[in-house]
């Protein structure tokens, strides 16, 4: 999960494909990903995860980096399955 999250982040988001971007990174505070970039991240999470987010979930702790998209994404395929 998190190579494909950080694959597409790199690729769509970034149109950078060669950025060095490790799971620890701030996305949000770095200003790497703006709120336009976070939208298209959150609707790939539902397409490519087959889950729904809802807007109490989308806060910072949850999108601040790869990591804890990651975990955020595994515990709502959990409570969601």
């Amino acid at each position: 999960m998190k190579e494909a999250l950080t694959t597409y982040i790199k690729k769509e988001i970034l149109n950078s494909p060669d950025t060095q971007l490790t799971d620890q990174d701030d996305l949000l505070g770095s200003g790497l990903v703006d709120s336009m970039g976070l939208m298209r991240i959150i609707a790939f999470i539902e397409e490519e995860y087959g889950i729904t987010i809802p807007p109490t979930d989308m806060v910072i702790e949850h999108f601040m980096n790869i990591e804890a998209i990651s975990n955020y994404v595994a515990e709502r395929q959990t409570t969601d399955g």
